[in-house]
């Protein structure tokens, strides 16, 4: 039985959206594009960097060909508020077998810029991982088997292993075409990954009833791993929400909180979303509407957080909160 979502979700009281969102939109990058979102972001040699999800086609008859015309691109900042995207793509795989790479997330781990990304392929989706120390170059370290996407590493290591979240496609034993859950595997080196076990299924989540997975990669605390996810919850009557003939899903984004010592524990998790679809740029004009998706999560010296988030799959904006009061919503339940 499908589990019941209210029709209406809202953003937690401690978010506050940036007044001037989009932070990075189509008209901000210098080279063919239509949509910009789903962006990985960090502090990187001193600077503000984001790589974000390029998809290119016509956007003025909202047609759009994935199956080739996707790239990432880079943007910089001296403040993480105000961006400007850098001349042309900095990462894109395509041959007879790979059909594109996707959804990038960055963590920096002991002074290397490592890359996350989904990667679409003849034969599956699969997720993969490169690092970079100049962000120019990239040296691939692993591709997963399909089918496994939304990767997300933790910035360091933990207990001696590498700690990664992911999302596989467990479509047979999950009964159905969408039931997709969060997982979290390690590693000794970023190449080999095993011991994998479930933290966040989707019956956990008050506010999903389709699919759970990781979207901006966990930022350490003295309480724990503070760490966001993507909720996303189905309706059959939703009708046309966006540029296909119809887009009946929802996407929020949920926070929780994990181990610091262990992170294949849950210590807190909110039972209501951090960030729900709401606003015109959210939920209307868009390729996808009523889609929220962070990808980087930034905390300041001064305790503020700084969150990025795809919205409606076409721009990229900010929100902001405490990182007291984010802890504070894990904990609360």
């Amino acid at each position: 039985m499908t589990q019941q979502v209210p029709s209406i979700l809202t953003s937690s009281s401690v978010i506050k959206r940036y007044a001037a969102n989009p932070i990075l939109d189509a008209a901000s990058v210098p080279y063919p594009t239509a949509l910009v979102f789903n962006a990985g972001v960090t502090k990187f040699n001193g600077k503000y960097v984001m790589i974000f999800r390029n998809d290119y086609g016509s956007l003025e008859k909202e047609i759009l060909e994935p199956h080739h015309t996707t790239d990432l691109g880079i943007a910089y900042s001296e403040d993480g508020i105000t961006w400007k995207a850098g001349p042309k793509p900095v990462f894109k795989l395509h041959d007879e077998e790979i059909v594109r790479a996707y959804d990038p997330r960055l963590t920096v781990i002991d002074g290397r810029c490592y890359l996350c990304f989904a990667v679409d392929t003849q034969h599956g989706i699969r997720g993969g991982i490169a690092v970079t120390d100049d962000l120019e170059h990239f040296e691939i370290l692993s591709l997963s088997t399909p089918d496994l996407r939304n990767m997300v590493l933790f910035p360091e290591k933990i207990g001696g292993k590498y700690y990664r979240l992911e999302r596989p496609f467990t479509v047979y034993s999950r009964g159905g075409m969408d039931r997709f859950d969060t997982w979290i595997a390690e590693s000794p080196d970023l190449k080999y990954w095993g011991n994998s076990e479930l933290l966040l299924a989707v019956e956990q989540v008050p506010f999903a009833n389709d699919k759970v997975g990781p979207a901006a990669p966990p930022v350490k605390t003295d309480k724990g791993w503070l760490t966001t996810f993507h909720a996303v919850d189905i309706d059959p009557a939703r009708g046309k929400n966006g540029w296909e003939a119809a887009w009946k899903k929802r996407y929020t984004a949920g926070i929780m909180l994990l181990d610091l010592h262990d992170p294949k524990k849950i210590v807190g998790m909110s039972k209501e979303p951090l960030i729900a679809p709401e606003t015109d740029y959210e939920i209307a004009g868009g390729f996808r509407n009523n889609v929220i998706f962070p990808g980087g999560m930034i905390l300041e010296d001064d305790g503020e957080v700084k969150i990025y988030y795809g919205s409606a799959d076409t721009v990229e904006c900010l929100a902001t909160a405490h990182v007291d009061d984010l802890v504070a919503l894990c904990l609360k339940g």
